[in-house]
């Protein structure tokens, strides 16, 4: 399992977004990539465990992210990206990192 620092946010960041409701995302854990590319668009997924702050509380969800890009003038560009929720049990274990 890989896990990345989604933001570089202080506790300042974590006190706003529980003052104002919002979300902070706080970390991704990606348990899994796949590229696939065909001609000049590729696909990308990731399945991932993205832990976040909503409002007071911190919670983890499963989550594949799915990544679409067009290559134009030898460069890739993203034109979608997807969050899907999955009803699969979290993975990730935010104690240990």
């Amino acid at each position: 399992m890989q896990s990345i620092s989604t933001s570089q946010a202080t506790t300042q960041s974590a006190k706003s977004a529980d003052k104002s409701g919002g979300i902070w995302y706080k970390k991704a854990f990606i348990h899994a990539v796949d590229v696939r590319i065909f001609g000049d668009a590729a696909v990308v997924l990731e399945d991932m465990d993205l832990q976040a702050v909503v409002g007071s509380r911190e919670v983890t969800n499963p989550f594949m992210v799915t990544e679409v890009y067009s290559k134009e003038k030898g460069r890739w560009k993203l034109v979608q990206l997807t969050f899907s929720h999955l009803l699969r049990p979290v993975k990730a274990d935010g104690s240990k990192n």
